[in-house]
């Protein structure tokens, strides 16, 4: 008899109360098992979002499998359900476990083909496609959001979100903390004082921060006297938009703030984006590979050796033009011949399917 695990997940407590339930997941995966002569020897259940790596419960379940000597088998109900994002994938497809996606029919070991795991590949992918395309709705309502003037977010310190009349959500004033901001900025604007020290004062004029905190951080006070929000408009995507809610200080007394982080030698901004920063992982270990700046212009990739550089054998830096070089090459290696064609469009018009089923379920709710 063979002995396995069993993996169920739904992506949040909301999805779970409107029907995608773990508990009929983990019904239907005991089926099966009686039915084909399967020991479950445990469950591994949980509502997080697959479309990152990092579950607590999946990596729980492969490092019990890892240190099992004779449970290699995982029972999950459709790809979907076990990853939705390539690097998990790529965890599970090394370490050679044999997987059964019961309601996909499909039975995934060291055995199959090739091209059998590659549209397998196919439909993690396309299940990533999914997820970017629900954040893209997403961000598309938020967009909408922010050109009314409606802070898409969480209000900022000195603010509070609050439901109106129409149950909508709106910012307002939140009058117990909203002096402090004020405080803040007057304090620092003299320009003849640190940070460091416009917390201290604030502290022993009697402004608390937090009951538990009653001393701001000074990095986290820095980023509230740069924080526009203030003056009544805010930034979203680099723009910056006019926003409706109630101005704190005015826009003259934030510019002045500004200037006086120039005289105190902070910077502005001091973030890098790299073009190709986590868009690749290490083959030894699967840590992520990042971007740095050498000589002040050149752009360099390398593995974070997270489990530490002397174990690692991917110890070169590359550059960027040479990544660019080999993911072109690796781009235009791709054949696809008609089975294939078959098959990804088969598995086009599933996903179809199920994003319809989806879509009217939520229009039903």
């Amino acid at each position: 008899m063979k002995k396995a695990v069993l993996y169920a997940r739904v992506s949040s407590d909301e999805q779970e109360t409107q029907g995608f339930s773990i508990l009929a997941q983990v019904k239907f995966l005991k089926e099966y098992a009686v039915k084909n002569n399967i020991q479950i020897v445990k469950e591994f259940t949980e509502s997080e979002t697959a479309k990152k790596s990092g579950r607590k419960k999946f990596n729980a379940m492969i490092k019990f499998l890892k240190n099992s000597k004779d449970v290699n088998v995982i029972l999950v109900e459709k790809t979907d359900r076990l990853y939705r994002n390539p690097m998990d994938y790529g965890l599970i497809d090394k370490s050679k476990f044999e997987i059964h996606f019961v309601k996909e029919h499909e039975i995934l070991d060291d055995n199959v083909s090739s091209h059998q795991k590659f549209v397998h590949g196919l439909k993690v992918l396309m299940a990533k496609n999914f997820i970017d395309n629900l954040r893209e709705e997403t961000k598309k309502g938020l967009r909408e959001r922010a050109a009314e003037g409606l802070f898409p977010n969480r209000a900022p310190y000195g603010y509070k979100n609050v439901r109106n009349e129409r149950g909508k959500s709106v910012i307002e004033v939140n009058d117990k903390t909203a002096p402090f901001i004020i405080r803040a900025f007057e304090i620092y604007s003299s320009g003849n004082i640190s940070i460091k020290n416009t917390a201290q004062q604030l502290l022993d004029e009697g402004y608390s921060y937090r009951p538990y905190s009653p001393r701001i951080t000074p990095g986290a006070l820095e980023d509230m006297l740069k924080n526009p929000f203030y003056t009544g408009v805010f930034k979203y995507n680099g723009e910056i938009m006019q926003g409706v809610h109630e101005p704190l200080i005015s826009n003259a007394l934030f510019q002045k703030v500004q200037r006086a982080f120039k005289k105190d030698g902070k910077p502005l901004y001091t973030k890098h984006k790299f073009l190709l920063g986590n868009f690749f992982t290490c083959g030894d270990y699967g840590c992520s590979v990042v971007g740095e700046i050498k000589k002040q212009k050149y752009i360099y990739y390398h593995c974070t050796w997270a489990y530490g550089k002397d174990k690692c054998s991917n110890r070169k830096y590359y550059n960027e033009q040479e990544l660019f070089d080999k993911l072109g090459d690796a781009v235009k290696a791709v054949e696809i011949n008609d089975d294939l064609k078959q098959s990804i469009y088969n598995a086009i018009i599933e996903l179809n399917k199920q994003k319809q089923n989806f879509q009217t379920f939520t229009d039903i709710e």
